[in-house]
């Protein structure tokens, strides 16, 4: 089978595409054949192995441990391992599995779920890290109610343009936060209010929020602490490591003083409840993945340096196999 590998850390030049033996499905394992994948933070800054923390904490310092790519995958099921009740081959499924940039890929039973059947599959593709970060970001780390004025920093990105639509569908009034360019769209995905983060800063208006949800955010957190109402809530859910880490090691300590609280929800926690839900959403029309461009496998480099670049709205997606079903 074709798979995308890096033997080393750097830019999208270092990915090769490669053959490698099928797997074979192990306890508790399914074996999918990829039609299609999609692109996450995650898949290049770990490639790129800067800062050097980012190394430590995947395992490999001098050379990447794990050099497969990709984890969103939609597809059917090839085979099966023992102890899977769920799938069966030929269902059509969506979810996360490890080096997903490849024809086939080895995936959890508990990281799956089974497709949409008014979606393709590469609108499925674009769903599961992305729309798993925003759910949990909005409903488990920020607790978000209907009716509750919900700000999303970073409305244009992946992450972003399903956390406009999941807070809507929660029933709240949505402000999004993005470039000029991208206001329109923010737009039509739902948002009450649109923010253009080039002309206005928005914790420095009188308006307060319920919830902050910072999927790529720039601010302090002092900062940040002042945009919320006083028993509101806000949660890091991406940006650079600094930001991160400042979330991390301040965020419970400034939580003491006042009502508001400051989290870090850490990454996206894969299962097959969230996926099952993230699912239904799709086929009920309540969200939908907003796909700026469409890539071919051996295209995978040209995807990586306009995902890089930091052109696109929503998401990029690989098409890898036949995408009817």
């Amino acid at each position: 089978m074709k798979a995308v590998i890096y033997t080393e850390y750097g830019p999208p030049e270092v990915l090769k595409i490669v053959e490698l033996e099928k797997p074979t499905p192990q306890d508790k394992q399914v074996l999918v054949k990829v039609h299609a994948t999609s692109i996450n933070a995650g898949d290049y800054r770990v490639r790129v192995g800067k800062p050097f923390a980012m190394r430590i904490m995947m395992g490999g310092f001098g050379k990447p441990k794990n050099q497969r790519v990709g984890s969103d995958v939609a597809g059917r099921v090839e085979a099966v391992g023992e102890n899977v009740t769920r799938f069966s081959p030929g269902d059509v499924v969506f979810g996360c599995a490890k080096g997903a940039l490849a024809e086939y890929a080895l995936a959890r039973e508990a990281y799956l779920a089974f497709k949409p059947a008014s979606r393709s599959f590469e609108e499925a593709a674009a769903v599961p890290v992305a729309a798993l970060t925003a759910l949990q970001g909005l409903r488990h780390a920020g607790g978000v109610q209907p009716g509750q004025k919900v700000l999303i920093q970073g409305a244009s990105g992946g992450v972003g343009t399903f956390a406009v639509q999941l807070a809507k569908a929660f029933g709240a009034e949505v402000t999004a936060v993005c470039s000029t360019r991208n206001l329109e769209m923010a737009s039509s995905i739902g948002a009450d209010h649109v923010i253009d983060y080039t002309q206005e800063d928005f914790t420095r208006k009188q308006q307060s929020y319920d919830l902050i949800l910072a999927v790529n955010g720039y601010h302090s957190l002092s900062a940040y602490r002042r945009a919320l109402s006083p028993q509101g809530a806000y949660v890091c859910a991406g940006g650079t490591l600094p930001q991160i880490f400042q979330a991390m090691l301040l965020g419970s300590w400034m939580s003491k003083k006042g009502g508001k609280k400051m989290s870090n929800m850490g990454l996206a926690k894969v299962n097959q409840e969230d996926l099952v839900y993230l699912g239904e959403l799709l086929e009920d029309g309540k969200i939908f993945p907003v796909i700026d461009h469409r890539y071919s496998l051996k295209e995978v480099l040209q995807a990586f340096r306009y995902v890089e670049g930091k052109h696109a709205q929503g998401k990029v997606v690989i098409k890898v196999g036949d995408d009817s079903g």
